[in-house]
């Protein structure tokens, strides 16, 4: 019975999709790309054989068939949802601790924890900041994420996680001004103290070595940054995965998009021994890698 299952990752996209009528709309309630919605929708209409969408100029609308799979398939999905809920409230003292640095809790954890609360509702996280590299005779944790492969214990076990790369954004009304990255020497760029290497880096990358902006403002950490950056201020020079909500958003907006700096990867490391909920979570970022 299971193999006559349809991928669920893809009727989740449509559904959400046939909710809001709209990829994109889709695209920002699953914290994805549109681009992903697309795919796994296209994924479920070459499985069940039949078109589920009209697709029209920046406008979806369902077909025959896909009202019929809409009517069906949503309640069914709500009822496996509610089920799961029910039996994982009923489990007593589950949680995860997730040790993350700072900016990466606010820019790209904290604003994805509501779908694994969602997802798993028995489990509760708890979010532990540390600029420092993972440390086993500090505060205990379950997982860690962190960029690159130095400086983890031995004890943990690290495992691949987020491919990043750097570009430089600002608020949508700035980007009028920028072209070009000769145009960036009549701007500000905001930086933070912590990645300030990134902007040299991408000077290099774009072949402009010498390029100076015409004001630099210093922050202490990437997320003031960012939020400078949303208010205007000036450019930043930042990770997509720290920019990815406001860019989709529309808060930010990458300039030069041409113009992008490879970064380390992240990873994450498991402590030993990992709880169910530990693997649970680390099975919910790996999800997000898919995306």
């Amino acid at each position: 019975m299971a193999s006559h299952l349809p991928p669920l990752n893809a009727v989740r996209a449509f559904l959400a999709a046939a909710r809001r009528q709209s990829f994109t709309l889709a695209a920002e309630d699953l914290h994805v790309t549109h681009g992903a919605v697309s795919r796994q929708v296209k994924s479920l209409e070459d499985y069940l054989g039949v078109a589920l969408f009209e697709r029209r100029v920046r406008q979806v609308r369902l077909t025959a068939a896909g009202q019929q799979f809409f009517a069906e398939a949503g309640p069914a999905l709500d009822q496996i949802a509610g089920a799961a809920r029910r039996v994982m409230v009923g489990a007593a003292g589950r949680a995860v601790r997730i040790n993350v640095r700072p900016s990466f809790a606010v820019r790209w954890l904290i604003p994805r924890l509501a779908d694994f609360v969602a997802r798993y509702p028995g489990i509760d996280p708890q979010v532990v900041t540390s600029t420092p590299p993972p440390d086993m005779t500090g505060p205990p944790f379950d997982i860690a994420i962190r960029r690159g492969l130095e400086d983890w214990p031995s004890a943990l076990e690290v495992r691949p996680f987020l491919e990043d790369e750097a570009v430089v954004a600002g608020a949508p009304a700035l980007l009028q001004h920028v072209r070009e990255p000769q145009a960036l020497e009549s701007r500000a760029l905001l930086l933070s103290r912590s990645r300030r290497q990134d902007w040299e880096d991408w000077k290099k990358r774009a072949g402009m070595p010498r390029l100076r902006p015409r004001q630099q403002i210093f922050f202490d950490h990437l997320y003031f940054v960012l939020q400078a950056a949303v208010d205007g201020l000036g450019f930043t020079i930042a990770p997509v995965s720290l920019l990815s909500n406001d860019l989709a958003s529309g808060r930010l907006a990458c300039a030069l998009p041409e113009l992008r700096l490879p970064l380390t990867r992240h990873y994450y490391g498991l402590a030993p021994s990992p709880s169910r909920e530990t693997l649970l979570f680390a099975q919910w970022l790996d999800s997000h890698v898919e995306r």
